[in-house]
């Protein structure tokens, strides 16, 4: 065979031979690294999504109603945020803002713009305030005062709650777009009902006005008293089913699952004053129960 014909014979086996190489090496590089054969240099795997919920923020903001302000857990008819379950200081409470910073670091990194007698109504305006604090979390607990009103036609209607409860989202989204919140469902006020009227120096308070649509006349077994009740406690677990679905649209929000409106308070938590709202051991179960939801691998059920 003359030699130039064997030369190009060679060189179209070698480009051939590179042919298969080169649609090898493409076939590789279409799959992932941990498929590619050992030694073999394969595409780096895709580094994994960055979790949208952190379990460890690094400051916390309230709003809210009297709840969270510590209402009646250290005197009568007066604020006491240092026992707040969602900011507070106190040692026996150990807030959500301790357990998740430390006392130290939560003093400097924590802010409580929560309300007492404060409405749904009013959470855009605190949610404006707690956004300026560029907070990692939001702590929500609001709706027992839409409940609580001096009789039952003056509760707020569910589709102004849910108004409002958008509302509030949408302005903490417009100036803390990354904020992550929590929000508790709101306590089962017949249950607080029938927990306090066990006291009767808490039954005597409760003749101040607090939370009459419920409260009052505590001692009326009647139908109406009984019907009255039952009207409240339907409207608070339609609140929470608003609470529930917005948050869930959010995909920053958390929701309890319902676990404060679901927990059996005894008047070991209650305040010694009025014997309606927590007071210290119920402040710090209450902290108990946001820091499991905050710190969970998932949102509750």
């Amino acid at each position: 065979m003359p030699e130039h014909r064997t030369r190009r014979r060679v060189r179209g086996a070698a480009a051939a031979l590179a042919a298969v190489a080169l649609a090898g090496a493409a076939l590789t590089g279409c799959t992932s690294g941990t498929d590619a054969a050992p030694g073999r240099t394969g595409s780096a795997p895709s580094p994994s999504p960055t979790p949208l919920w952190n379990a460890s923020p690094g400051s916390v903001a309230a709003v809210g109603d009297s709840i969270t302000r510590g209402f009646d857990a250290c005197s009568v008819l007066a604020d006491c945020p240092e026992v707040s379950w969602a900011t507070g200081t106190d040692d026996g409470v150990r807030s959500l803002a301790v357990r998740l910073l430390g006392a130290s670091r939560a003093a400097s990194h924590s802010w409580n713009h929560a309300e007492s007698g404060a409405r749904i109504a009013q959470l855009p305006e605190q949610m404006a305030l707690a956004a300026k604090d560029r907070p990692e979390l939001v702590t929500v607990m609001i709706g027992a005062n839409d409940a609580c009103r001096d009789s039952v036609p003056l509760m707020t209607p569910v589709k102004d709650f849910r108004a409002s409860f958008e509302a509030s989202m949408r302005q903490l989204r417009s100036a803390a777009p990354k904020a992550q919140v929590y929000v508790s469902s709101v306590p089962d006020l017949k249950r607080l009902w029938s927990t306090g009227r066990e006291n009767p120096l808490g039954k005597q308070i409760w003749k101040l006005g607090i939370c009459r649509s419920m409260l009052g006349d505590a001692d009326d077994m009647g139908p109406a008293a009984i019907a009255r009740r039952d009207a409240v406690r339907e409207r608070v677990v339609a609140y929470n089913g608003v609470l529930r679905d917005v948050c869930a649209r959010d995909e920053r929000c958390r929701y309890d699952g319902g676990a404060v409106f679901d927990y059996r308070f005894t008047g070991e938590q209650l305040s010694e004053w009025d014997w309606f709202h927590p007071g210290r051991n119920g402040q710090a179960r209450l902290a108990e129960i946001a820091y499991r939801a905050v710190t969970a691998a998932g949102p509750p059920a």
